[in-house]
């Protein structure tokens, strides 16, 4: 993911910030537990496309 691009993407539903989780290729907003896929290199950044992270499950980079 390039850097400059994550800089400027904001969570669609809160605006706040996105965190990279490189390993499951995935944009993570923390504050409403939502993650976004990366699919070809381009985030898709649609709520009913996003999977609702589990309360247990931990929040990679915070």
């Amino acid at each position: 993911m390039d850097k400059k691009l994550l800089d400027i993407l904001a969570c669609p539903l809160c605006k706040g910030e996105l965190k990279y989780d490189r390993k499951a290729k995935e944009l993570i907003c923390p504050v409403d537990r939502l993650a976004f896929p990366i699919r070809d290199d381009i985030p898709v950044m649609l709520e009913q496309e996003a999977r609702q992270l589990p309360a247990d499950e931990e929040i990679a980079g915070v």
